[in-house]
Formats: structure tokens, C-alpha cells, sequence
């Protein structure tokens, strides 16, 4: 296998990606995937486990994803392929059926936080419209969102990234909003300032373990770096920009977030903050009564939008990358011959995203079982980083310190773990999902093996 990956100018002929994306497309990318559903509708939730420090578990997830991001950048720096963590693991373990699983909580995580993104949307969309659209009207709402995406997916990646820029500004403006609004308060002697240093920890417990259960919630608003891995087949270059391009996407996202949270409990009491399901919404009102609060619900009917089409994009990616490499079959991998899209991938993905839309659970549910999975899917990749260090490859690639890839695999399995405080129903979805994947992992074994002998 050649592991060095540039452009040739040959794609077509060879069935590959088209390349697109170069440093300015990947940042925007990188951050308008960070920065998403999550902000927008778990700050309250963070601030009820701790009250005024809403602002430390988010910096605290933000350095346990920054530990998992460097073990990232060793890899696709050294396999610049579209398939990501499955990739890593295979090459690391070499056992089929543990490459599948990873594949399949990966590719799970995206569908699910791209269906309740979904949902999130047309809820969204009725609610600023005015319509009444009954039970059954958000779901087909939902559907036909999905439906959109997928189109625009199909396209191309290079009209999925620009309208992912369009929709990452649109998302960054509303956040940075917040954070105006916060700043003028508090130049104006608004608000109380002194709130973020105040800790309430619920029903008068501890520090330690209150601090821990709102990490593994604000954990699931920095996730989203992990899918730029899945595009690196569709960047130029790389190799070389991946790095640069990440950690700053990171530091700009952490950085926003802090400062959101800041703005936020300066503004709101932890208390009612934690209330209801527009946290920020509740901060425009305090801080600025006079502006359209129905300007505000469009920027996060954007915001959903974006994590919606970038989980999509990644989850097609991550099925055509796990087919090129042998282990799913060679459909998925297929390219349409006019877009250069894998155009399989997308309508399998879309059809579980219609299935996930239709039938899952609610967002609290799938957003924590999408932490989850990610958790341990992350402590895995930490672990092959170590393994594939005897693994050398002809071109310059990054490499993190050794300490770092430890103490990522050992922070991710600690947020994982049940003694975090994490609702049980979250470890149920997520052992419905790897069943689920078992049954189809069996099932691609022996699809592969009729076709072998049918050759």
C-alpha cells in the first residue's frame, strides 16, 4: 500500500476523492463542526451540575479532547486516508471484527448526532414559522431536511464545504453575539461577574465528582475534530497542514466556549439557566431585551443545520474509506462517475439517519450515547497511535510526545466509565448499536466470502 497520498491529477482514473479542501476550507470546516448543537444546548445543562464555573468542564473536555487531537494528527499525517479511526485501528490490531466495531460506533455517532440535529431543526423551523404541525409533523419535517442534506452531499464536497461556510459563519456570529453581549454588560456594570468563580454543586455534594458529570455532558459540545480525519482524501496536502490547521481550530473553538460560558452566567443565574432548552436564548433576553429574539432562533436553526450536514458528509466518508480498504464491501466504495462522490455511502447513511429520525429516542439520550462511543472509540486510537510508532512510512509526518497518547486513553476511559454519574439508558443505546453491529459485521463476512467464491 502506498501511504503517501498527494494529488496526481489522475483521481478519476484511479476512482479517488477529488481534492478541494485546502488550510482556509479545512479550519472552517474543523470549527463549524466543533462548534454546534452542543454549545447551544448544553450550557444550561452544564451550569445546573456546578452553577457559576459553567465554564470549567468545558475547558476541562477542551484538554481531553486536545490530548485525543494530537494522536489524531499523528495519523493522518502518517495515513492521509478518508477512513479515520477504523483505519487506525485496522492497521494497529489487525482484527477484522474490532475494525468494524470501531467503524460502526464512529459512523453510529455521526448518524445519531446528525438525526437529532434533524429533529432539532424542524422543531426549530415550526416553532419560528408559527406552525402548528402536530406529533408527526417534526419527523417529516426532519426526513425531508435529511433528504436536502443528503443532496447537497451528493453534489460535491466542494458545494457541501462552501455551504459549511456559509452556515459556520452564520453559527460563529451568533456565538460571538453572546460573547459581545456579555462583555458590554459587564463594561456597564451589568450582570454579576463575580457568579463564574461560584461553585453549587447539586444537593450539596462535593467538587470532584459534580465537576466530572458536567464534563461528560460539555464533553459532547467538543466533539466534531475527530470528522476532519475523514476528509483528508479531499485535502491537498495533507500532511502538511493538517497540523497547524487542527490545534488552531481547536484553540479557537475552546476559546469561544469559555467565553460564552462566562458571558452567560454573568447575565443568568446558574439556576435558571439550567432551566428549559434555550439557555443562550434566556442571555440575549437579559443582556439585550431590545433584539428580535426570532433572529436569534434562525442562528441556531443554522447552527443544527451545520452539525447535521458535516456528520453526514463525515459518516459517507468514513463507509467509502472502511470499503476501499477491504473491509466493508466494494458498493460502498463505489464513485459516481460525473460528481466523484461516494454516492452509495451516502444513501446508506441517509437511510439509517431517516430510521434514527423516526424512531430513536430524544436528544439528551442520543447526545450523551454519541459522547460515549466517541469516549471509547477515542481511547482506542490513543492506544494504536503507540502500537503503529514501529510502523515507518517514506514521508515527514507529525508525532505528538509519547505522554500524550497515554494520558488520552486514560482520560477517555475514565469519562466513559459509569461512575461519571452518566444515565444508564446512554450504555443501553450503546450496546443496542454494537449488537446491531455485530449482526451486520457477520453479515459483511459472509457477503464477502459468497462473493469470493462465486469469483
Amino acid at each position: 500500500m502506498n501511504n503517501t497520498i498527494e494529488p496526481t491529477g489522475d483521481d478519476e482514473e484511479r476512482g479517488e476523492l477529488k481534492r478541494v479542501m485546502g488550510p482556509g476550507l479545512l479550519l472552517l470546516f474543523i470549527v463549524g463542526d466543533v462548534l454546534g448543537t452542543g454549545i447551544y444546548a448544553l450550557t444550561g445543562q452544564v451550569a445546573a451540575e456546578v452553577g457559576g464555573v459553567v465554564w470549567l468542564p468545558f475547558l476541562i473536555a477542551f484538554v481531553v479532547a486536545l490530548l485525543t487531537a494530537c494522536s489524531y494528527l499523528e495519523l493522518v499525517t502518517k495515513y492521509p486516508k478518508a477512513a479515520g479511526a477504523a483505519l487506525y485501528t485496522h492497521k494497529a490490531f489487525g482484527i477484522h471484527f474490532v475494525t468494524f466495531l470501531v467503524a460502526f460506533a464512529v459512523m453510529s455517532s455521526g448518524i445519531t448526532s446528525a438525526a437529532t440535529a434533524s429533529r432539532a431543526f424542524a422543531a426549530n423551523f415550526s416553532t419560528s414559522l408559527g406552525l402548528d404541525v402536530g406529533s408527526f409533523g417534526v419527523p417529516l419535517i426532519a426526513v425531508g431536511f435529511i433528504a436536502l442534506v443528503a443532496a447537497i452531499n451528493f453534489r460535491g464536497v466542494g458545494e457541501s464545504v462552501k455551504l459549511n461556510v456559509l452556515l459556520t459563519v452564520v453559527e460563529l456570529t451568533g456565538l460571538l453575539l453572546i460573547i459581545g453581549i456579555g462583555l458590554w454588560a459587564i463594561a456597564g456594570g451589568q450582570g454579576d461577574v463575580s457568579r463564574a468563580w461560584t461553585f453549587e454543586a447539586p444537593e450539596g455534594g462535593g467538587t470532584f465528582w459534580p465537576v466530572v458529570a458536567a464534563t461528560t455532558l460539555a464533553f459532547f459540545a467538543m466533539v466534531g475534530f475527530e470528522d476532519s480525519v475523514n476528509m483528508a482524501e479531499e485535502c491537498k496536502k495533507p500532511s502538511k497542514i493538517f497540523p497547524k490547521v487542527l490545534l488552531g481550530g481547536l484553540a479557537i473553538t475552546g476559546t469561544i466556549y469559555v467565553l460564552v460560558a462566562i458571558s452567560a452566567i454573568t447575565l443568568v443565574p446558574a439556576a435558571e439557566l439550567g432551566e428549559g432548552e434555550t439557555p443562550l436564548l434566556k442571555v440575549i433576553q437579559a443582556g439585550a431585551p431590545a433584539f428580535p429574539v426570532g433572529v436569534f432562533a434562525v442562528i441556531t436553526m443554522f447552527a443544527v443545520a451545520n452539525s447535521a450536514l458535516i456528520n453526514m458528509m463525515m459518516a459517507s466518508r468514513l463507509l467509502y474509506g472502511m470499503s476501499r480498504e477491504g473491509v466493508l464491501p466494494a458498493s460502498l466504495g463505489k464513485v459516481h462517475s460525473a460528481r466523484r462522490t461516494p454516492y452509495i455511502a451516502i444513501i446508506f447513511t441517509s437511510l439509517l439517519a431517516v430510521a434514527l429520525i423516526l424512531f430513536a429516542g430524544g436528544v439528551k439520550e442520543l447526545g450523551g450515547t454519541t459522547a460515549l462511543l466517541l469516549l471509547c472509540v477515542f481511547a482506542i486510537v490513543n492506544v494504536a497511535v503507540l502500537i503503529l510508532r514501529k510502523d515507518k512510512v517514506s514521508h515527514k509526518h507529525f508525532r505528538t510526545p509519547t505522554i500524550l497518547p497515554v494520558l488520552g486513553a486514560l482520560t477517555c476511559a475514565f469519562f466513559a466509565g459509569p461512575w461519571t454519574g452518566r444515565d444508564p439508558i446512554q450504555y443501553v443505546i450503546a450496546g443496542c448499536l454494537l449488537v446491531l453491529g455485530t449482526v451486520l459485521w457477520l453479515a459483511t463476512v459472509q457477503f464477502m466470502r459468497t462473493a469470493s467464491q462465486s469469483a
